[in-house]
């Protein structure tokens, strides 16, 4: 039994039903690729609903970032495993992308059949401007709480330069920064471990206490259980793939399937880093849509929620379409949308599921705190890197051009979130309805 004082800061656990309202929630204003969607969980989960720590947030968050896939999608994944064990997780990483599979197989069959929708692209702009101030002010928090001193400091600015300007891929870059953490926990422990356990003066503040006994809140992993899940993602990736052989006599569903479990397992980096390869292939090697189809998907996947990988369902979606063979253009692209984001994402419930547990297990070990307090000093900069990237697309979209109506949306909603305390779906709701008046007026 709890003694009384920890019974007094701990909270009402948050309710599936509430969680699962939330992810649902979240699904459909998740603009604004993997640094927006990590800054309007941190907001929701850590700053609002203070459902986990911040500590607990960039731990997790670390382990997604060193992940080949969405980091983002997986951060969702892992909290809502966190929170309710495998039915969480899987609520939470399916939610995040549904909603944009609707949506954007909607936007792709409109494209393919009719060519771009200008009034949608308005909505969008709006959107994203929007985005792009949540994303700042995301990482002025983040940063705030994870850079505790000049050490920390140095490292987000290191990391910054290293992948803005030097191209130094990001594994590498998490890699060092670990490196430098456990070098550091032995001759600086105090300046290097700076992300630490969850308090007293955490649980005073209204966190969830999660997690707390390793048996009730499945952090212990066991031999037993890796197998099972193992197994379980083998069966469901393989009976897919025989159902496509024996089913559909175009190849081209097969040859996706096998595409996209690949690029799952081998882009590490992000979204980013994954968006050359399969352009690279989808283009280049495949010939499912051409160079022009490439880039308006990509602008379809960053104006509508979700990952911004979701860009694999619009070229999925394409090479059914364009490749239909005795099926109609409308089914083949249903078919090549379905089996590029299923095989997509698969994987990233297995990364989760099994290191979830070790991540959680070793959390509390000096060194392994260093190592992930330096990672985490690493990731500021790497999310600043990701806001830049973003703001120069939203401000810049063509060379020698500047957007000065989203720059004025942008600091509208920047002032609203920062100072103003607005609440950021009304901020991303009005921003939405200013762009298409815009364009209304503009048209």
């Amino acid at each position: 039994m709890e003694d009384k004082e920890s019974q007094q800061f701990t909270t009402p656990h948050p309710k599936f039903g509430e969680a699962f309202r939330f992810w649902l929630k979240l699904g459909f204003i998740s603009f604004g690729g993997p640094a927006g969607q990590i800054s309007i969980m941190h907001q929701e989960l850590v700053d609002r609903k203070k459902w986990v720590s911040n500590e607990r947030f960039l731990n997790a968050l670390n382990y997604c970032m060193l992940l080949p896939g969405p980091e983002a999608q997986q951060l969702a994944t892992y909290i809502g495993w966190l929170l309710h064990r495998l039915p969480g997780g899987i609520a939470a990483g399916a939610l995040f992308v549904i909603p944009s599979i609707f949506i954007l197989f909607v936007l792709s069959y409109t494209y393919a059949a009719y060519g771009a929708v200008p009034w949608v692209a308005s909505i969008f702009n709006g959107l994203k401007a929007a985005i792009m101030a949540i994303v700042l002010s995301a990482v002025i928090k983040i940063g705030k709480k994870a850079l505790k001193n000049g050490i920390m400091v140095s490292l987000a600015a290191i990391s910054f330069i290293a992948i803005y300007f030097l191209k130094i891929p990001f594994p590498l870059i998490v890699l060092g920064a670990g490196l430098i953490g456990l070098i550091g926990s032995y001759f600086l422990p105090a300046k290097f471990d700076v992300i630490k356990g969850k308090t007293a003066a955490d649980f005073d503040a209204g966190y969830v206490r999660i997690c707390e006994d390793p048996v009730e809140c499945h952090i212990n992993p066991s031999t037993r259980r890796n197998i099972l899940l193992v197994i379980a993602f083998v069966l469901l990736w393989l009976v897919p793939v025989v159902m496509l052989l024996a089913v559909t006599s175009n190849r081209v569903f097969f040859t996706e399937a096998l595409f996209f479990t690949k690029a799952a397992f081998l882009t590490f980096g992000g979204a980013y880093a994954v968006l050359a390869y399969i352009a690279q292939a989808g283009v280049g090697h495949y010939g499912w849509l051409t160079g022009p189809q490439m880039i308006d998907g990509l602008g379809l996947a960053e104006t509508t929620p979700g990952p911004l990988i979701m860009v694999v369902q619009f070229v999925g979606f394409m090479a059914g379409w364009n490749f239909a063979g005795n099926l109609s253009p409308f089914t083949g692209g249903l078919i090549g949308s379905l089996v590029a984001t299923y095989f997509t994402f698969l994987p990233c419930f297995l990364f989760i599921f099994l290191g979830g547990p070790y991540i959680e297990k070793f959390r509390d070990n000096p060194k392994l705190s260093a190592a992930l307090s330096s990672i985490t000093a690493a990731v500021v900069g790497v999310v600043l890197n990701l806001a830049v990237w973003f703001g120069l697309h939203v401000l810049n979209p063509a060379a020698g051009s500047f957007n000065w109506f989203a720059a004025a949306i942008g600091l509208a909603a920047f002032a609203s979130i920062q100072w103003f305390k607005v609440g950021m779906l009304a901020v991303i709701a009005a921003s939405g309805v200013i762009g298409l008046l815009w364009y209304q007026i503009i048209a």
